[in-house]
């Protein structure tokens, strides 16, 4: 894949915070889920979501990807192009097991799960959204850049959940060089939405701190998926996958790819 360079995964798994770890379970249906978790999150957001996937017969596999999970410091080292070269590789692996494979990823987790979209085309039987990050139209997005070179860190952006008593394992600061390589990741998804034909569930919460409403505005505008299906979370922040709204994503993931193996049009 141009523009990808290897990451040594070996030594990034060293030092990763306990409850950080990938995940994957084996799948009974021949049917597998490949997920994404969101910029400066861990897999830990998803795991609640992959096991439902699983105890459906579900294949699953979450990727830690590159500079998450140890310290935010690690995450300016990285870019773009290491967190889409991991799951690229895991959705590689995913469909050597299954006949069928769909993608769900929150936040920037979602920004990936179109990408691969975009490049997989039909190999991809159906995608999951959660509050997919495509822009955001603060001052500081377009200063980027530059800060990148000046600031090391800016306020973290974690732990935007409703449900008392719930903590999103994060970093405590957004890594700004990190930021702006996923601002050039947002430019490179937009671009190309078109090129997304595949199924899309699209969840986003009617109030979210992180990610703006536009977001899933302009991604519904630029698909060029016939079967599209938007279900808006009520109860939810940003974090929906461990908020209120929790087992509706869950619920509607399943029925989602269940209808579409079945080979429903309007899987939604």
């Amino acid at each position: 894949m141009d523009g990808l360079h290897r990451f040594d995964r070996k030594a990034f798994v060293m030092g990763v915070l306990a409850g950080a770890e990938p995940f994957s379970h084996p799948g009974s249906s021949g049917a597998g889920f490949l997920l994404c978790h969101g910029f400066t999150g861990t897999p830990d957001g998803l795991r609640a979501w992959g096991a439902h996937l699983a105890a459906e017969g579900f294949a699953v596999r979450c990727p830690l990807l590159p500079g998450h999970g140890t310290r935010w410091q690690d995450l300016n080292r990285t870019t773009w192009q290491d967190w889409y070269g991991v799951v690229r590789e895991e959705l590689l692996a995913l469909r050597a097991e299954c006949d069928q494979v769909f993608v769900g990823g929150l936040s920037m987790g979602g920004t990936l799960t179109l990408r691969l979209a975009e490049e997989f085309g039909a190999d991809l039987t159906g995608i999951v959204l959660v509050n997919p990050s495509v822009m955001r139209t603060g001052l500081d997005t377009k200063l980027l850049p530059v800060l990148a070179h000046v600031v090391p860190s800016v306020p973290a952006i974690a732990n935007d959940i409703a449900k008392p008593g719930v903590t999103e394992l994060a970093y405590p600061r957004t890594p700004v060089r990190a930021a702006a390589s996923l601002a050039k990741l947002w430019k490179l998804v937009r671009a190309d939405l078109a090129k997304v034909t595949q199924p899309v569930l699209l969840l986003h919460s009617r109030v979210d701190h992180v990610v703006e409403p536009e977001n899933s505005e302009i991604v519904l505008a630029g698909v060029s998926s016939t079967d599209v299906t938007e279900v808006v979370l009520e109860n939810s922040f940003h974090v929906a996958t461990q908020d209120s709204d929790a087992d509706v994503i869950f619920s509607r993931s399943v029925e989602f790819a269940r209808a579409l193996r079945a080979g429903q049009v309007g899987a939604g």
